[in-house]
């Protein structure tokens, strides 16, 4: 299953040629990939310190211009790897007409209170399975 979120676009994320800027790519990747986690973290900020996950890598494809218009966006999320410290994600910014860009996020589950990766809790595998493409 994948997850979706309608993300409306931004004017002031557009270029001077009308198209919305790469770099807000990766900001609109994590704002799906927030929201898609939000129901698994917990409420408890010192929880949440112990419990969060890190990004380690973000490789984007860009495949189309998108203009800037008043029509969201989908920014489709989907886990591709899950195991021990490691989450791979795979996501893409679509519509019905095309896909602008396709990304893989690895990231890491990390306790920022002791600096290190830390292993996925029971819960969150199973939480994130649910999104898995295999």
């Amino acid at each position: 299953m994948t997850y979706t979120y309608p993300l409306p676009l931004r004017w002031a994320d557009q270029d001077s040629y009308g198209h919305i800027n790469n770099s807000s790519y990766l900001t609109y990747f994590e704002e799906a990939r927030t929201r898609m986690v939000a129901a698994m973290l917990p409420t408890d900020e010192a929880e949440r310190r112990r419990h969060a996950f890190v990004v380690q890598q973000a490789l984007i494809d860009y495949k189309a211009p998108l203009d800037y218009r008043n029509d969201p966006v989908s920014v489709d999320v989907w886990v591709t790897r899950c195991r021990g410290a490691r989450l791979e994600l795979g996501c893409a910014i679509r519509d019905m007409e095309k896909t602008y860009a396709e990304a893989t996020i690895k990231m890491a589950a990390y306790d920022l209170e002791t600096g290190a990766p830390r292993r996925m809790t029971e819960q969150e595998l199973a939480y994130l399975s649910r999104y898995s493409d295999s």
